[in-house]
């Protein structure tokens, strides 16, 4: 039987659950990458992985630091709600950023009050504790160019990161 190893092509569906047991990100359609060709998997959900068959069900804990990182308070701005645009003035609002290098980066309004607007380009699970349950669904051999690029050439893909 087929197993996960160095270079095998891996779907996978998760699901990923905050300290509380909610479910905070789940994917039903199988997210495709190469086992060990740096696809931007989770380096701890590859090594869970690892040695797996299809149809085989793994759950991880991850710490913050595994996770989606530990939370950044320089990444916090708040602002009086006048020097905002009328069509960021509601929680949950995505603003893209750009730096003088031009990289790009999404801010959402966390709150309104006071007259103040606040942003965090946090991740909202920054900080904390998470378990993924993810599912092994298919294993193939990669192609020498799915090795390359680390994600399969069949399908459009996500990550989790």
């Amino acid at each position: 039987m087929v197993t996960v190893a160095h270079n095998k092509l891996v779907y996978i569906t998760y699901s990923i659950l905050d300290a509380r047991g909610m479910i905070v990100e789940q994917h039903d359609v199988p997210v495709g990458y190469v086992q060990g060709a740096n696809s931007g998997i989770l380096p701890a959900i590859e090594s869970a992985v690892a040695g797996c068959k299809i149809g085989e069900r793994v759950e991880i804990s991850l710490t913050p630091e595994e996770g989606y990182g530990l939370r950044d308070e320089s990444l916090v701005f708040t602002d009086d709600l006048d020097n905002v645009p009328e069509q960021f003035r509601r929680v949950g609002a995505e603003v893209m950023f750009e730096n003088a290098s031009g990289e790009t980066k999404v801010f959402y309004v966390t709150a309104i009050e006071d007259g103040k607007l606040t942003l965090d380009g946090n991740p909202s699970l920054a900080g904390q504790s998470v378990t993924c349950l993810v599912n092994v669904i298919d294993i193939r051999d990669a192609t020498p160019e799915e090795i390359r690029n680390g994600r399969p050439l069949d399908v459009q893909t996500g990550s989790i990161h």
